[in-house]
């Protein structure tokens, strides 16, 4: 028996309710009230860093022959791959210029010594570099004070101290100084070829009155034209052996470079073959205390707002905004300040001012103008002429070490004063005398105090010198009559002195007694210490 198949309605699964969604109804917000607004400058134009940073400096027009088109160095191209790479972690070539990972060129350079914060922290190194100077001596048994009173006469004319200043100021700027040994050769033709040849230092080169002047080259005017960049064991791997200075060739014996801080040799095509310049290292500190300053000037100035509060709704969604802006204008024309804020109220209209806390604003500018003396290295003192305030608050401790930072730093520039002291000796001698040497003059200023201090202990030590016969007071004579800042440079040393009398008391007989070199016996007849006391007494009275 067949059973019937019987059709069961299929049964649909229960489907949740449909969930109603909230309309949101857009603020609308007027051309006109958009057009009000402050236009927000955008954010620039993202750019990933590429190898632009890393190319070889251009030099301006003018600088390389007209015969060279462009700079070509051997070896550097295969940088700037790798460059990218590797520094992709500062995202943008913005990032790079505001930190100071690129070089700007000297154009920029040129322009950013116009501003008091870059330009016065160069100015003050140079000067404390310079500003004691040195002083040129010999060694041996020989005098030769005649020859070294012509040479600080040639010192002085070609003005060495202010050309060194300079070449130092300079360095700091961009990077790179070159001072240009004059000797005639190249004032009559711009193709002489004697520039190109190097300066070696012998009577056959240098002559009687050679040197003409001394003068420094910014960098701008000058580019590097021949150097090795393939074998890291050459003496000339990345040193140029010649430089191009306005179309003319002129080897680098002639331009006496001064870097003191120089790149990397793989970065060195991209600074022109210049150092890191002093401007580009405070760049971020000059930038946060420009914008710190300027920001607590605002403040100060707008310390106050008044607010408006206000039913914000029909101006937001269309209208109104002419009646509520001219309403703000008239509130704002008797009044000094940047603006009024008006915000969206339903409880009615609130009239209220809203004032900034002003106080720390003094600290935290102190400390942004302090960050500026972290890249220089200079004490606050030097570099802004503000001492530190309190009780017993003293800068002698940060100057003694800027001194002593400084002193060292006097070494790269030593170089250049050897040189110019040999081509000297050749100008006048016409022969170099390996005995005549200089010193760089100590940067530490001795007060009067202590100037006075010294000198009591120099007398004192004469004094035992002396009574022990190990030497003679003609020597002491000497030395009081020949140092430097001495008051008795006026000493006359041919007069001869009687003989030192005998006396036990007072600090000479003290000093003879204590050293051992005088014995009582020797000393003759003692003075009674009552009748020295009544002696002193009546003096006094008298």
């Amino acid at each position: 028996m067949k059973r019937k198949a019987v059709n069961t309605p299929a049964i649909e699964p229960r489907r949740a309710p449909a969930r109603v969604r909230a309309i949101s109804v857009p603020m609308q917000i007027t051309p006109d009230a958009v057009a009000l607004m402050r236009a927000y400058p955008g954010s620039r134009k993202r750019r990933t860093l590429d190898v632009e940073l890393f190319k070889p400096y251009e030099p301006v027009a003018g600088v390389l022959p007209r015969k060279t088109t462009g700079a070509k160095i051997a070896m550097d191209a295969g940088f700037d791959a790798q460059a990218a790479m590797n520094l992709g972690a500062l995202e943008n070539i913005d990032a790079a210029l505001s930190e100071g990972y690129a070089f700007p060129g000297f154009s920029v350079l040129a322009n950013w010594t116009q501003i008091p914060e870059f330009r016065r922290p160069a100015e003050v190194y140079a000067r404390e570099m310079t500003r004691k100077w040195l002083t040129i001596k010999a060694k041996g048994d020989e005098n030769k004070s005649e020859k070294i009173k012509e040479i600080d006469a040639e010192f002085t004319r070609l003005g060495m101290q202010a050309v060194l200043r300079e070449a130092i100021q300079q360095d700091g700027f961009f990077g790179r100084s070159q001072i240009f040994i004059d000797l005639g050769d190249g004032n009559d033709s711009r193709g002489n070829g004697e520039l190109r040849t190097e300066l070696a230092e012998s009577n056959a080169k240098i002559g009687r009155g050679a040197i003409k002047r001394l003068t420094v080259v910014e960098p701008i005017w000058s580019y590097p034209n021949r150097y090795n960049a393939d074998d890291p064991l050459d003496p000339n791997f990345y040193r140029p052996t010649s430089w191009f200075v306005m179309g003319r060739e002129i080897h680098s014996s002639r331009l006496m470079t001064v870097v003191s801080r120089p790149v990397p040799d793989i970065l060195k095509p991209a600074y022109a073959f210049a150092g890191l310049s002093l401007l580009q290292m405070m760049k971020p500190y000059v930038e946060n205390w420009l914008r710190t300053r300027q920001s607590v000037s605002d403040l100060i100035h707008s310390f106050t707002v008044w607010t408006l509060e206000t039913d914000m709704g029909a101006v937001l969604q269309g209208g109104g905004i002419d009646n509520l802006l001219r309403r703000l204008q008239i509130f704002n024309i008797g009044r000094d300040n940047h603006g009024i804020n008006a915000i969206s109220s339903k409880d009615g209209e609130k009239f209220s001012n809203v004032a900034a806390p002003l106080g720390g604003l003094d600290k935290l500018q102190a400390q942004a103008q302090e960050q500026q003396c972290a890249p220089s290295g200079l004490p606050l003192v030097y570099l802004t002429g503000i001492t530190p305030a309190g009780l017993n608050a003293s800068s002698q401790d940060e100057i003694e070490v800027f001194q002593d930072t400084a002193a060292a730093n006097q070494e790269i520039y030593s170089p250049v004063i050897e040189k110019v002291l040999r081509l000297v000796q050749l100008s006048l001698f016409g022969e170099i005398d390996p005995n005549i040497y200089f010193e760089w003059n100590q940067l530490k200023v001795v007060t009067a105090e202590q100037q006075a201090a010294i000198r009591k202990t120099n007398a004192e030590t004469d004094v035992i010198l002396v009574g022990g016969q190990i030497i003679e007071p003609g020597e002491s004579r000497k030395r009081i009559a020949t140092e430097e800042g001495s008051p008795y440079a006026g000493l006359d040393l041919d007069t001869e002195l009687p003989e030192p009398p005998v006396v036990s008391g007072g600090p000479l007989g003290k000093a003879l007694r204590e050293s051992g070199t005088v014995r009582p016996e020797d000393e003759g007849e003692e003075l009674d210490e009552e009748h020295d006391d009544n002696h002193r007494n009546s003096a006094v009275t008298t």
